[in-house]
């Protein structure tokens, strides 16, 4: 699977995201297709040009606007909505416009659908949002990873910083912030929103294809974001199997043993029936444990059944490599599971929760769901 690492050392804004993913191998005319599917061309002229901040050379990407139209946030999701670009990137654009919408109401106390976005209700915002989001799905990325996010003190224009809006998007998404020396934004509203709707906050291990380098407007040496491109290595990861028989527990107890050692950690909990001695019959609790979480999920196992002892060895597993995409079918929207070797799609699962969901929705036979999941999925991947 193609992936994306952000390696944000210096912070992210829209247009370094654009300037980034074009550096490394994005198609710059996707641009400009970008402005004509959203109706903008009366409002915007963009700009690529290669600039250097100190040692470091890589694109800049300026949006020109001939007027500053302020927004409201149904006008920005009409606008996306109303656009020509691919499904995907539209459904993307939009949950980053919720995301902003969401943050600028917690923010000032106004109802959503009334909030004005002010500086992010202009024609650059979508541009930025709309185009990054289009230059990720053309150059196939299945999944963007991002570094820990530069968390500037003090304060600018008698505003905290970070900036409130910035936080509030990034709320609940697992974003790492690491404290910097400085005291200015950035992390900017739009950059965190484009994390914020399809990142994980990890550094991936990655077999590297291309870098690229989006240069930011301050004239300032290293006022860079970093995108790696590359395939994700799969690797062989060292587990540590816990085992242990149990012929004098019941079976509604074992069962609640399972739930929560997987809640504790595990990476898999299985329950196999087994025949004892004296003929009894038993189960075999084996428990797969990643090597830091060994010494709390064995004290579990010791203290929350009857077992006197575990057997505990050492193992490796491979891992195929999986994402999720979402789909659309007769019954409404759900995600699939989609797993991969060497980059290629090798198969689909549909989201259980989300096909039980529309099956309660729509009333239909939750058999019936899964199947239309899995077809829209299978033919979206050309499976």
């Amino acid at each position: 699977m193609t992936i994306a690492y952000f390696d944000c050392f210096a912070g992210i804004s829209g247009d370094m995201t654009l300037g980034a993913l074009l550096d490394s191998g994005g198609d710059a005319s996707l641009l400009d297709a970008t402005v004509e599917a959203l109706r903008l061309g009366d409002e915007v002229r963009v700009e690529v040009r290669h600039e250097t901040r100190g040692h470091v050379g890589g694109t800049r990407v300026i949006v020109h606007t001939t007027e500053k139209v302020a927004r409201t946030v149904p006008a920005l999701r009409s606008a996306v909505q109303g656009s020509g670009a691919p499904g995907q990137v539209k459904r993307s654009a939009i949950a980053a416009i919720d995301r902003l919408a969401r943050a600028e109401s917690r923010i000032h106390g106004v109802d959503e659908e009334q909030v004005h976005l002010h500086e992010l209700g202009g024609a650059d915002t979508l541009v930025d949002l709309v185009g990054a989001f289009w230059l990720l799905h053309a150059l196939e990325i299945g999944q963007v990873y991002a570094s820990a996010l530069p968390a500037p003190r003090g304060r600018k224009d008698g505003m905290p910083l970070p900036a409130p809006a910035s936080l509030r998007v990034l709320e609940g998404t697992g974003a790492v912030l690491q404290a910097v020396d400085e005291e200015r934004e950035l992390v900017t509203p739009t950059g965190a929103a484009i994390l914020a709707v399809c990142a994980k906050f990890e550094r991936p291990a990655i077999s590297l294809r291309s870098v690229g380098y989006g240069i930011g407007s301050r004239d300032q040496p290293g006022n860079v974001l970093a995108v790696w491109l590359g395939e994700e290595a799969r690797q062989e990861a060292g587990v540590t199997v816990v085992e242990t028989n149990l012929d004098d527990m019941a079976p509604n107890l074992v069962a609640a043993l399972a739930e929560d050692l997987m809640t504790a950690g595990a990476l898999d909990v299985s329950v196999t029936p087994v025949l004892m001695k004296k003929g009894r019959p038993g189960h075999l609790l084996t428990v797969m444990s990643p090597p830091d979480l060994v010494a709390k999920l064995t004290d579990h196992l010791l203290r929350h059944s009857t077992t006197l002892g575990v057997r505990m060895s050492a193992a490796q597993r491979v891992v195929a490599a999986r994402r999720v995409i979402e789909v659309q079918t007769e019954f409404g929207m759900a995600r699939a599971k989609v797993k991969e070797l060497e980059g290629r799609a090798v198969d689909v699962a549909p989201e259980y929760e989300d096909c039980r969901r529309l099956s309660r929705e729509t009333g239909a036979d939750l058999r019936d769901v899964m199947r239309a999941v899995s077809a829209a999925a299978r033919m979206e991947l050309g499976l």
